[in-house]
C-alpha cells in the first residue's frame, strides 16, 4: 500500500497513518469511528503483526525498528481478549449501545470454543487449509521442531500461550479432485469415492505440498506428488489418499508439539468442513492413537468469541462452568488400529515427504550459487510471481519507509529471496514474536493468505542468520 496507494504513502510521510489487524478496524467502526476513537486490539490479533514481543505482550521497539515504522505509524492499544469496557459500545443500528466485550483471532477463538483451557489440550480446524493450536500454558514455548509460538488468549491475569502448526492444503485438496480432475460433482462425494475401496492401495498423495509444505517441515521447494500408483490404482485410492494426507501432516505437527511442550495430548478436538467426514476423522484417530472429538455444533470460532464476552459480563465466572457447553451430541472417534500399524503408515508418509523435495528451481539454484556476490546473503524462498518494480534488488536499505520512497522492494527470484547483509542491522536482543497463522475465516482462506505465513518465517530466519 505504501508503494501503490498515494493516500497511504502521504499519511505515512505525515505521521498520521494508523495500522492494525481487521479486528481493530471493526471495533473502531462499530464504535462510530473518529467520534469515539476506540482503537484497540487483543493480543491474539495484535501479535500477528509481528510487531509484538510475546513475553511482554507490548510492541517491541527492536521489531518496530526492523520494519521501519517506529514513530511513523499509529498502532492500536493492546487490551485483554475479554474486557467489559475496553472495546466500547456499538454506536448505531439495531444493536446501538450494546457493549463489545470479547475479541479473539479466529484460531484462538476456536481453541476457546473447544474449551482448550489446560496445557496439553489442542484443537484442529480442517478448512481450506488446516490449523492446529496446542495449549502450552502461561509461558510461551519457542519451538525447535518447526512450529510457531502464539498467544492462545488473555482473559485477565496471566496470558495463555499456544504452539501453532498450519497445513497449506486440506479441504482445497478435495476441491482439486472435484474441480481439476472431475472425480465427483460435490465435495461430499469424496467420502463415497473413498469408501469404494478398502484402503489407499499403496498410494500416498502429498497434497499439502501444492504450495510447499508448511509445519513442521517448511519445505518450500516441494510440490504435490503421488507415490505408489500401479495399473490397479483407482479413483477411490486417490480419494482416500487425499483425505489421509491432511491426517498424516496433522500427526507430524502433534508429534512436534509434544516434543516442544513436554505435554502429552489425550484428545484432539476438531471442527471445520473436512471434519464432517467420518472416514477422515476415524483415519485421524487411528494415526495419532488417541480419541478425536467432534462437537455437534461446529461453529466453535463464534462460540469462542461468545465465551470471551460472557466471561467479561459475568455470565460465567470460571472455566469449570464451561465444561459441559457444546458437549452433548458430539461424536468420539476412538483408535481402531494397533500403534505399530499406524507407525508403519506414517513412516511411508515421511518417506513420501522427503521424495517430494526439490521440484522447484533445482537447476536454476545451481546457477545462482555461482553468480552470487560475496557480500550478499541469500535466504531460501519461493517465486510467487510478485510484480517486479524498476529495481529488483535493495542493496542499502530494508526499511518499509525507504522501500516506499524508492518504489523498490526485494523479490523472490527462482527459489531465492535476495537481500544484502548491509541492509539490516539487528541489535543483539532476545525478541520473540508470533509468526502467525492465516487470518480470516478458514472457509475463505486462499493461497495468498497462506503465502504470508511462509514470508513471516523467512523474516525470522533472516533475523537469526544475521545475529550469527
Amino acid at each position: 500500500m505504501l508503494v501503490h496507494v498515494p493516500r497511504v504513502k502521504d499519511a505515512f510521510d505525515r505521521g498520521t497513518l494508523a495500522f492494525g489487524t481487521v479486528d481493530a478496524w471493526l471495533v473502531y467502526r462499530l464504535n462510530g469511528g473518529v467520534a469515539a476513537n476506540v482503537f484497540v486490539s487483543d493480543p491474539t490479533n495484535a501479535s500477528r503483526t509481528m510487531f509484538v514481543n510475546l513475553e511482554t505482550l507490548q510492541y517491541d521497539e527492536a521489531l518496530l525498528d526492523f520494519f521501519g515504522i517506529r514513530g511513523k505509524v499509529h498502532l492500536p492499544r493492546i487490551v485483554p481478549s475479554s474486557d467489559a469496557t475496553a472495546y466500547g459500545v456499538i454506536a448505531s443500528g439495531a444493536l446501538a449501545r450494546v457493549p463489545i466485550m470479547g475479541c479473539l483471532g479466529d484460531q484462538s477463538a476456536a481453541l476457546v470454543g473447544q474449551k482448550g483451557f489446560s496445557p496439553g489440550m489442542a484443537k484442529n480446524t480442517y478448512g481450506t487449509g488446516c490449523f492446529l493450536l496446542y495449549n502450552v500454558g502461561d509461558k510461551p514455548v519457542f519451538s525447535t521442531h518447526g512450529l510457531l509460538a502464539t498467544v492462545a488468549y488473555h482473559f485477565g491475569g496471566k496470558p495463555v500461550y499456544a504452539l501453532e502448526g498450519s497445513i497449506a492444503v486440506a479441504g482445497s485438496g478435495i476441491k482439486f479432485l472435484q474441480n481439476n480432475l472431475d472425480f465427483f460433482q460435490e465435495s461430499k462425494g469424496v467420502n463415497d469415492l473413498a469408501h469404494s475401496v478398502e484402503d489407499n492401495g499403496g498410494c500416498v498423495f502429498v497434497t499439502p505440498a501444492f504450495s510447499g509444505l508448511f509445519a513442521p517441515y517448511w519445505i518450500d521447494d516441494a510440490k504435490g506428488t503421488i507415490f505408489g500408483i500401479t495399473q490397479y490404482t483407482q479413483k477411490g485410492h486417490i480419494a482416500r489418499a487425499t483425505l489421509e494426507a491432511t491426517c498424516f501432516q496433522t500427526k507430524a505437527i502433534l508429534d512436534a508439539m509434544e516434543k516442544d511442550s513436554g505435554h502429552t495430548l489425550s484428545e484432539l478436538a476438531v471442527d471445520g468442513g473436512m471434519s464432517n467426514s467420518d472416514l477422515a476423522m476415524q483415519t485421524q484417530a487411528d494415526l495419532i492413537s488417541i480419541p478425536v472429538y467432534r462437537p455437534k455444533m461446529r461453529e466453535t470460532t463464534a462460540l469462542g468469541a461468545a465465551i470471551a464476552a460472557g466471561l467479561a459480563v459475568g455470565l460465567w465466572h470460571n472455566f469449570a462452568e464451561l465444561r459441559d457447553i457444546n458437549r452433548s451430541g458430539g461424536a468420539v472417534f476412538a483408535p481402531q488400529v494397533p500403534r505399530q500399524e499406524s507407525a508403519e503408515k506414517f513412516g511411508q508418509w515421511e518417506k513420501a515427504v522427503q521424495m517430494s523435495r526439490g521440484w522447484v528451481g533445482a537447476q536454476s539454484a545451481e546457477k545462482e550459487d555461482t553468480d552470487r556476490p560475496n557480500n550478499e546473503t541469500y535466504v531460501p524462498g519461493k517465486d510467487y510471481d510478485l510484480p517486479v518494480s524498476k529495481a529488483t534488488q535493495v542493496l542499502h536499505s530494508y526499511l518499509i519507509s525507504d522501500v516506499a520512497k524508492s518504489s523498490t522492494y526485494p523479490r523472490a527470484v527462482k527459489g531465492s529471496t535476495h537481500i544484502s547483509v548491509k541492509e539490516i542491522e539487528v541489535p543483539p536482543l532476545r525478541v520473540h514474536t508470533a509468526l502467525g497463522s492465516v487470518s480470516g475465516d478458514l472457509d475463505d482462506a486462499d493461497e495468498e493468505d497462506l503465502f504470508l505465513e511462509l514470508r513471516k518465517v523467512e523474516i525470522l530466519q533472516r533475523l537469526r542468520k544475521l545475529r550469527k
